[in-house]
């Protein structure tokens, strides 16, 4: 039976390092006046989560405390997030600001101004 249980965690493995590859799935919507990022993190804490813009790139990061190998059969939820989003607009490098960022229900909401030729605007 203990080389049943090592076959399922191996394969939990490896499915949260494929999870952690492609997660989280970002939703992106053009509003006027910006753009609002939806990306979906159950299981983080608000506080372990970073967000950084540079240019017309988001990254957004995260990790959580892994669970204890002892009791844990399958592991397929990702400990940790670094992901890349290329934002559709472009931006100048003193222009950088994210407007609001909530997180609620694992569930990410990023927006960031923009103004209507594509560069963001500037909020004090």
């Amino acid at each position: 039976m203990g080389l049943v249980k090592e076959v399922v965690r191996e394969i939990g493995n490896r499915s949260r390092e494929f999870y952690e590859f492609v997660l989280p799935p970002v939703d992106i919507h053009l509003e006027e006046g910006g753009v609002r990022v939806i990306i979906d993190m159950p299981g983080f804490a608000k506080e372990d989560i970073e967000l950084n813009l540079c240019g017309d790139v988001l990254t957004v990061r995260a990790q959580r405390e892994p669970a204890d190998p002892d009791t844990m059969v399958t592991n397929q939820r990702p400990g940790r997030i670094d992901k890349k989003i290329r934002l559709p607009m472009q931006g100048r490098p003193d222009e950088e600001k994210i407007e609001s960022a909530r997180y609620a229900d694992g569930v990410l909401t990023v927006t960031i101004p923009v103004a209507s030729d594509g560069t963001r605007i500037s909020i004090d």
